[in-house]
């Protein structure tokens, strides 16, 4: 009876696990065949965007630029980095060989090295007297509690130094100490990742420990995998533009995430291309994005721009500079969902031509990362300056509108021709 029952049971496990496997055979079928229906849907809408018979060839032309352009930069990176990895390897051997050598420094030189690297981690560097002796430092005067332990740690590093022998007088607070009066706090030595433009290797390292923290972070699907993958990608984003994480996710960036810097010259006299800038309701004639601009007196305007995906953008601006035939400054107004702000200065060639030097800073929602985005939509804000900037150009120089104005009149004016 015993033996009839182990067999049943076994059995009937054999009979479960076949099932089970049946059912996640099915799931994973069924899981299969609408991947497989995603991604055929995926490459169908891709050909036939690329594939269009109007606008396909003019995309593809796009595509192929813009890889070329990519392959480029990915070259002059590469190359970068690697310069940047051979030097830093250079100066590490270099380092550990001095740290092990006794160097012979002459007193005066260490003296200097010293009081150079001072300057980075003590706000009053002149109360401070070095004196060196066969590689054997001493430091006297007065200095900042919060100040003692950085220098003296920096001082130690410093090629040549053996010892330091610390006569220092610590003051709590620069109250009544005359020579602690003024200065500013120092930031101490700065650290690879805490420097504001990171070196070609600080964005190596970063790009690939981001891209491991995604992958890991996909593979566990759960909470901290979201999280690390959250991370990960943030410093693949922060390797990859080497800007700051203000100026990637917008917050606090102010006007400054994306910097843009143009310089055209137009065979116009410097008072009728400053005139037509001065104008702002000119720019929809020629800025194929920009929709209207009204001005409402006292300085301030009124922008509406078109977005990513049919958007539409509203702002004001303000001038907050104006000198005729030199130079025009604005910024938006607080709350502006784009905050901006820029400077346009105009100089005379000697052939009487004008020469127009553009300096331009936005935030889009989201920072660079929008900026990205709104790239991948079809809004690249400093290839479209490149082209807005060419039908101004053209515009002033031969008086004639552009096709692709933005202007709705004009538009409609054009095509009624």
């Amino acid at each position: 009876m015993r033996r009839l029952l182990l067999i049943l049971g076994g059995l009937k496990a054999i009979n479960e696990f076949r099932s089970f496997n049946k059912e996640r055979s099915r799931r994973q079928r069924s899981s299969f065949v609408w991947s497989g229906v995603g991604i055929g849907m995926g490459l169908g809408a891709l050909l036939m965007y690329i594939l269009d018979p109007v606008r396909g060839p003019r995309r593809r032309s796009l595509a192929r630029d813009r890889v070329t352009r990519i392959v480029h930069k990915t070259g002059d990176a590469l190359d970068a980095t690697t310069r940047d990895l051979r030097n830093r390897a250079i100066g590490a051997v270099a380092e550990m060989r001095n740290r092990f050598a006794r160097e012979q420094v002459d007193d005066d030189v260490l003296v200097a090295r010293v009081r150079s690297r001072m300057g980075r981690v003590v706000s009053h560097p002149h109360s401070i007297d070095v004196t060196a002796s066969d590689g054997h430092v001493t430091l006297r005067g007065q200095i900042l509690a919060r100040e003692v332990k950085p220098l003296l740690r920096t001082v130690r590093f410093v090629r040549g130094v053996r010892s330091v022998e610390n006569q220092l007088e610590i003051q709590e607070s620069q109250d009544g100490q005359p020579s602690l009066q003024g200065g500013r706090r120092r930031p101490g030595m700065p650290l690879p990742f805490s420097q504001e433009r990171w070196s070609p290797t600080s964005r190596l390292v970063a790009g690939l420990a981001g891209s491991g923290l995604v992958a890991y972070g996909a593979r566990r699907r759960d909470a901290v995998g979201l999280s690390l993958g959250t991370v990960g990608l943030g410093l693949v984003t922060r390797g990859l533009t080497n800007l700051d994480t203000s100026q990637i996710t917008g917050i606090r960036a102010g006007r400054g995430a994306i910097r843009i810097n143009k310089t055209i010259n137009i065979d116009a006299p410097i008072e009728d291309v400053f005139g037509f800038w001065a104008n702002f309701e000119n720019f929809p004639l020629f800025m194929r994005n920009v929709r209207e601009v009204r001005d409402q007196g006292n300085g301030i305007s009124y922008w509406k721009v078109a977005g990513p995906a049919g958007t539409t953008v509203h702002w004001q601006a303000k001038i907050t500079d104006w000198k005729e035939n030199e130079v025009i400054a604005w910024r938006s107004l607080p709350d502006a969902v784009v905050e901006n702000s820029g400077t346009v200065k105009f100089f005379t060639n000697p052939d009487g031509t004008t020469r127009v030097d553009i300096h331009m800073s936005y935030t889009p929602p989201a920072g660079a990362i929008g900026h990205v985005v709104a790239s991948l939509f079809g809004a690249d804000p400093k290839k479209e300056m490149d082209e807005d900037l060419n039908r101004m150009k053209t515009m002033i120089e031969t008086g004639n509108p552009p096709h692709d104005a933005a202007d709705p009149l004009l538009r409609d004016i054009q095509e009624s021709h």
